[in-house]
This record gives C-alpha cells, structure tokens and sequence, in this order.
C-alpha cells in the first residue's frame, strides 16, 4: 500500500483571524505558484536589524492569473507591502487581501477572506 500527502483545502475562519488586520512591509524571498493556495514569503526587517519570514497566502494560479497576476509579477528580491489578516496559531503566517508593488500597484491576492472582492 502507498501512502501520500494530501492537502487538506481550509476555510479562512479555520486558520485566520478576521478581527486582526496586518500590513507586512519587506522583501520577496520566496514563491511557491501551487495549489490550492499559492504563497509568498516575505522578509519584514525589524528595527533592531533582524529578519522575519511572513509566510502570505494567495489564491490559486488560477484565481491570480484571472486577477492579471502573473508569476513575474512577485520576483525574488520585489520590495511589497501586503495586507491581510493574522494566523490564528500565533505563527508568522497571514491570509493576504492585496499586494502592492513598489511601483505602486495593488494587486488583489485572490484569497477567502471576509472582505475579498467577488471574483470577475
């Protein structure tokens, strides 16, 4: 018999709390493009100098792609804001709403969250 590893497909109420808003600012260091979620790591430097990892969460390709967000779009090294809601379990870890680029765009992140715009 083979065993695998299934990913299990979560509500954001499961995992994210709605009451605790964020806004991460620093650097990409990491994307994964996959399903069902994609996500971005974010290195946020603090004032005394040291680095955290965010891990941030997106929706799938799909719903990125259909939102005109494109892979290239999140390089390694793009400095981003995003926004979204806190990780229930105290982790570094957030349920993205938007990103914006250094440019200045602001990208939907195609997740589940309360107040995400319908989908077009």
């Amino acid at each position: 018999m083979n065993s695998t590893t299934a990913w299990a497909h979560h509500s954001f109420a499961a995992e994210y709390d709605g009451n605790k808003p964020i806004t991460i600012k620093g650097t990409i260091s990491g994307m994964s493009w996959s399903n069902p979620h994609s996500w971005v790591q974010v290195d946020v430097k603090s004032p005394d100098g040291s680095v955290k990892t965010w891990r941030c969460e997106f929706g799938s390709p799909n719903q990125l792609y259909r939102r005109g967000i494109k892979k290239s779009d999140l390089p390694v090294g793009a400095e981003v804001t995003v926004t979204g809601f806190l990780a229930k379990d105290g982790t570094t870890t957030a349920n993205a709403t938007s990103v914006t680029l250094a440019d200045g765009r602001q990208l939907f992140a195609g997740t589940t969250a309360p107040d995400a715009p319908p989908e077009k």
